[in-house]
């Protein structure tokens, strides 16, 4: 089921980019910038195109396949890589501090 979600969601993808690279800009210069495009019955931008409704449902589908790969990744394994690691002993050291150096008096014989 995971790899079905995966391949679903990477051809939503695919069809997400090029449906949106297929519209057509919204703006029609510096007219309409300032509200002197003409009006119509459906309002400024004219009545929702058929690519404008495939991109919607292709987007919900996008949204969809992604929660459901994460409740999918989230439902994994949930043991550590570091169980089988020990611990390291801490040192009462502050970081950066130097050594405390040997005696050279002993180190003559």
């Amino acid at each position: 089921m995971f790899a079905v979600l995966i391949i679903l969601h990477v051809c939503v993808c695919v069809a997400l980019i090029l449906i949106v690279l297929l519209q057509k800009g919204k703006g029609a210069g510096m007219g309409a910038a300032f509200g002197g495009s003409s009006q119509t019955v459906f309002g400024s931008t004219g009545a929702t195109s058929l690519l404008h409704k495939v991109t919607t449902g292709v987007a919900i589908v996008f949204m969809l396949t992604s929660l459901g790969l994460s409740f999918f990744i989230g439902k994994g394994n949930k043991a550590s890589i570091m169980q089988d690691v020990n611990p390291v002993e801490q040192t009462s050291q502050a970081p950066g501090a130097a050594a405390p150096a040997a005696d050279s008096t002993q180190n003559k014989q």
